[in-house]
């Protein structure tokens, strides 16, 4: 298998970053990937705090246990931190997507050095 191969598909389906870290451009996939850990801890504490505050109304009786009633609770919590949720879901996709596609130019480019084609090296 190519590089550029490998290389996409570790940027795809594990983080972004895992490709150029395979590839041995340690400071730059590192670099992709603290800034992704970075947005999905954001996105996540943002949700998990978002949760504490229905659960805490909830409890408190400020809402019966009717789903409605939960549901548009939910709906005016979410409401609140949409942008800067949005904002870093932006930010994690456009990571992702450098992340794919600079490994592959990476990967072709070391691909070519090595004169590797059709996954076998000539």
């Amino acid at each position: 298998m190519k590089n550029s191969t490998k290389a996409v598909l570790l940027s795809c389906f594990v983080l972004p970053g895992a490709g150029h870290l395979y590839l041995k451009r340690y400071k730059f996939g590192l670099l992709l990937s603290v800034s992704a850990v970075a947005a999905v801890y954001f996105i996540t504490t943002s949700a998990i705090q978002a949760a504490l505050e229905v659960s805490e109304i909830i409890q408190g009786g400020g809402v019966g246990l009717d789903a409605g009633a939960i549901a548009e609770l939910v709906s005016q919590q979410s409401r609140g931190g949409e942008e800067s949720s949005s904002t870093t879901m932006t930010t994690l996709t456009i990571i992702w997507l450098i992340g794919i596609f600079d490994s592959y130019r990476v990967g072709r480019m070391l691909d070519k050095v090595k004169g590797v084609v059709g996954g076998k090296e000539t």
